[in-house]
C-alpha cells in the first residue's frame, strides 16, 4: 500500500528509498506529496489514515505519494530536510511532536508548502496551514451515551495532561451526560502526568483503577498509548470505557463502548485540496459537518462490525444519531474549552 518508503536509519542523516517505480520517467505528472510521521507507523491507525489520506489526495489528482517514516527526533529532522531537498508541491506531517520542525523548516523555506494535522503553532508560517479537529463535539455523543448508561450516576476521565486542550474531550464528555441525566454526581478528571503520558498504560491503568473506587463506571480514556492501562482495568474491575482517535473496541468488546474519532484521512486529503487549490488557511477546523470527527454509533455502515457495545443499545444510537444532526446543523453548539 505504501508507495515510496523513506527510513531514517541513523540519528545523522543516512537514509533509505524503497521505490515502488524504480523509473522516474515513468511517475505521474501530476502534483507529488510527501507525508511524515513522528514514529513508525506499525500498528499505529492514527498514522496509518494520515498515510491513507495522502495516497487518496494523490490518486485524486493523478500525482504521487510517498511516505516518510521517523523513529526518534533526530530522524524527524533528517526525513523533514530531505523532504525539502525533494521539494514535493506539499509536505504533510503528523502530530504535536512535529509542530516545531514544520514551523522551523516552513520559515526557512517559504516556497514549500507544508500541511501539519492535529496541531498548529500560535503564528504558523504563511507556508504552513494547519489541521485541527473539534474533538469536543465527538465527545460530547459519547457523554449522552455514558448519561444513559450509567447505574452509579458517576462517570469521570482519564486525561493525559490538565490543559484545556484536553478538557475538550473530558469537559464536553461530562456536558453529553448531564444533557440526558442532570442527576448524575460531580464530574471526576484526573490525569496521567509524568514523563511520557501518552505511553505510560501502567500509570493511566493506576489512575482508572482510583476511579473505580470512587464508584465510577463510566470514564472516558484520552491518553493515546496509554489508553490500553485503562481498558485493562475495565477488563479487570467490569467498568465501562470509551477510546479515542480510532476504533478500540475489539481490543476489549466487552467493556469499550464506543471512541471519540478523528478521521485523520479525511483531514489529510481535504487540507491537500484546499492547499492545490489555493484556499488554505491557516488553520482548518474539522467536525462532525465536515466529517473530521465522530463515533461508531453514527456510522450507519460500520457499526454492526465495530465490536462496539453501543450497537447493543439502538435506542442510544438514534439519541446519539438525533443530536449529531443537531450539531451538524448548527441547532446545538457544544462549546470549546479552548474559548475560555
Amino acid at each position: 500500500m505504501r508507495a515510496t518508503r523513506l527510513l531514517a536509519v541513523t540519528a545523522a542523516s543516512m537514509l533509505l528509498l524503497v521505490a515502488c517505480n524504480d523509473d522516474p520517467e515513468e511517475a505521474a505528472e501530476g502534483p507529488s506529496f510527501i507525508y511524515i510521521t513522528p514514529n513508525p507507523i506499525g500498528e499505529n491507525e492514527f498514522l496509518e489514515m494520515g498515510e491513507i489520506g495522502t495516497e487518496a489526495a494523490a490518486e485524486r489528482f493523478d500525482g504521487t505519494a510517498r511516505t516518510f517514516e521517523s523513529t526518534d527526533p533526530s530522524s524527524a529532522r533528517a526525513n523533514v530536510e530531505a523532504a525539502v531537498e525533494d521539494a514535493p508541491d506539499v509536505i504533510v506531517l503528523t502530530t504535536f511532536q512535529l509542530t516545531d520542525l514544520g514551523q522551523e523548516f516552513a520559515q526557512e523555506n517559504p516556497d514549500q508548502d507544508f500541511v501539519l494535522i492535529d496541531d498548529c503553532p500560535e503564528e504558523p508560517a504563511e507556508n504552513l496551514f494547519c489541521v485541527g479537529f473539534r474533538e469536543h463535539e465527538g465527545a460530547y455523543l459519547l457523554g449522552i451515551m455514558a448519561g444513559n448508561l450509567t447505574e452509579t450516576g458517576r462517570i469521570g476521565s482519564v486525561l493525559a495532561l490538565d490543559t484545556p486542550f484536553f478538557h475538550r474531550w473530558s469537559n464536553s464528555f461530562y456536558l453529553g451526560a448531564e444533557s440526558v441525566n442532570p442527576d448524575l454526581e460531580p464530574d471526576t478528571q484526573v490525569t496521567i502526568g509524568g514523563d511520557n503520558p501518552f505511553a505510560d498504560p501502567a500509570r493511566a491503568k493506576e489512575q482508572a483503577l482510583a476511579l473505580v473506587a470512587q464508584d465510577l463506571d463510566h470514564i472516558f480514556s484520552v491518553g493515546a498509548g496509554s489508553d490500553i492501562g485503562v481498558f485493562e482495568a475495565a477488563e479487570e474491575e467490569g467498568f465501562f470505557t470509551y477510546g479515542t482517535d480510532i476504533n478500540n473496541c475489539p481490543v476489549a468488546p466487552d467493556v469499550i463502548v464506543d471512541n471519540n474519532l478523528k478521521i485523520v484521512d479525511v483531514a489529510a486529503e481535504t487540507a491537500i485540496e484546499l492547499v492545490l487549490e489555493g484556499e488554505a488557511e491557516p488553520f482548518t477546523s474539522l467536525g462532525l459537518a465536515e466529517g473530521g470527527v465522530g463515533v461508531m454509533a453514527i456510522d450507519e455502515d460500520g457499526l454492526a462490525d465495530s465490536e462496539c457495545l453501543i450497537a447493543d443499545h439502538p435506542d442510544i444510537v438514534e439519541q446519539v444519531r438525533e443530536a449529531a444532526d443537531e450539531i451538524i446543523a448548527g441547532d446545538l453548539v457544544v462549546p470549546d474549552p479552548l474559548d475560555g
